[in-house]
């Protein structure tokens, strides 16, 4: 008789580490470089907390891609699961069908997403959802008898997926440089006062880079724009929270032109800002919302668009809407992010980020600014940042290559068994929204350990140096 299979951490790390480094081709990942170092085997996950193959505890600062929302180790999640395959392992939603699961998740999502956001198309990950933005606005405005409205403006340096659409989406000329982009989408400059403000205030410099949208859709011409697509906050450009006056000026440019606005909330979305969308956090009012991650704390891969009851109504007047996925509205994975949704709702997950982690962490956070290393911390909700530099007052760069003294920081964190990332030479942290005080004391006392290594490392090596004016 046939025995279900076991995957088990049953060989030494090495031989692990060969293994992965034959048949497993990592995304965003040198391929040769991970194959001489040895992938590090994560093994076990419990809370805020992961186990690696040799026995390392380590705290997870970035909760796994941004998305373990709940904490790992929820059996409830599992159990969710086993009762949906026990039911209805799959059905597709193609067809004039539907089943209960996908039904239940779209009413819940519509039941939080603040507005007329009512309506759900679901996909299976945040790349996807805005893949599936694209072809639907450009329905829109096909529907609305202005077909030439093709061209969707987002920001250099944003981030809104990997696939073709996606990445040609985001601003990531490393992304686009693999494969180029699709046609139709173009880039203004992002809203990074610290590192491109110069001498403006934070105000006056929000101001300019929003009106560069109103200047961009005037070159275009607004006739041919359909929307404008931005994360509340920029996440794997690097934590960049724009100043005050960036979204309240976004939004008046998008309403005075009948631009479409698409809220990217793959990040910011489920509890992350301290709300349940990072869109309220800053008052946008988004015709499309897309999600992922937090929808479902990582455990099961889903995601979608929110739509508004407008543009889901003019597309829903046009016939057949070309479009979808084999597992859109997945059951199973429907199924698991309702669990996910109940435990954040039942558990005040989002009460406790706004009100016990968050002020706590903030305080320790800010902190970080009297190291000599740190020149900005920024942290909204569970989501932050510090600038690495050797010039506090000029905010100055360093005279390395970009993202040289980044990725020493976060060798050290690795090496002190905290998961903290770097983008260029910025830390960035989003740890799971039930991370306790405790447990934020010892992810401070590490990334201090870790920055002080670094510091002592970059002036030891002569790369204490700002670049040249």
């Amino acid at each position: 008789m046939n025995q279900p299979l076991k995957i088990t951490n049953h060989l030494p790390t090495a031989e692990l580490q060969a293994l992965d480094a034959a048949h497993h081709f990592h995304p965003f990942t040198d391929k040769a470089g991970l194959a001489a170092k040895g992938a590090r085997v994560i093994t076990r996950g419990e809370g805020v907390w992961l186990t690696d193959s040799e026995g390392n505890r380590i705290i997870d600062g970035m909760a796994g891609l941004w998305c373990v929302n709940i904490g790992y180790g929820r059996k409830e999640m599992g159990q969710a699961a086993a009762r949906q395959m026990d039911e209805l392992a799959y059905y597709n939603t193609f067809f004039q069908t539907t089943h209960v699961p996908a039904i239940a998740l779209a009413a819940k999502i519509a039941e939080l997403a603040p507005g007329d956001l009512n309506h759900v198309f679901f996909a299976g990950s945040g790349s996807e959802a805005n893949d599936t933005n694209i072809r639907l606005v450009r329905r829109y405005w096909q529907v609305k008898g202005q077909p030439e409205r093709t061209t969707i403006i987002a920001r250099w340096n944003g981030y809104h997926g990997s696939t073709m659409g996606g990445g040609s989406l985001g601003g990531m000329k490393p992304i686009h440089a693999h494969g180029g982009k699709i046609e139709g989408i173009e880039h203004i400059d992002q809203p990074y006062w610290w590192g491109e403000g110069g001498d403006m205030t934070e105000a006056d410099f929000g101001l300019a880079r929003a009106r560069q949208l109103e200047e961009k859709i005037l070159e275009l011409g607004a006739d041919k724009v359909a929307a404008f697509i931005g994360e509340p906050i920029q996440g794997a450009g690097g934590v960049i929270v724009p100043p005050s006056t960036y979204w309240p000026e976004t939004q008046r440019i998008c309403d005075k032109y009948g631009i479409l606005l698409i809220a990217d909330e793959v990040i910011t979305g489920f509890g992350r800002t301290g709300n349940w969308f990072g869109s309220e956090t800053f008052g946008i009012k988004p015709h499309i919302m897309t999600i992922a991650k937090g929808l479902s704390s990582g455990y099961q891969p889903i995601g979608g668009s929110i739509v508004c009851d407008e543009v889901a109504e003019v597309v829903g007047s046009g016939g057949e809407f070309f479009h979808g996925y084999t597992y859109s509205g997945h059951p199973v994975a429907a199924a698991v992010a309702l669990e996910n949704l109940r435990i954040m709702q039942e558990e005040n997950i989002i009460d406790h980020v706004r009100n016990v982690a968050h002020p706590y962490l903030k305080e320790r956070w800010d902190a970080l600014v009297d190291h000599p290393l740190v020149g900005e911390a920024k942290l909204v909700g569970l989501m932050g940042s510090i600038a690495l530099t050797p010039d506090k007052a000029k905010r100055a760069a360093f005279a390395s290559e970009t993202g040289t003294v980044g990725l020493r920081c976060r060798e050290r964190c690795f090496a002190n068994n905290l998961i903290m990332r770097h983008v260029g030479d910025r830390m960035i942290i989003a740890p799971p929204l039930v991370i306790t005080p405790e447990e934020i004391d010892i992810l401070i006392d590490r990334a201090k350990k870790s920055l002080d290594e670094c510091y002592e490392g970059l002036v030891a090596d002569g790369l204490f140096v700002a670049k040249a004016d």
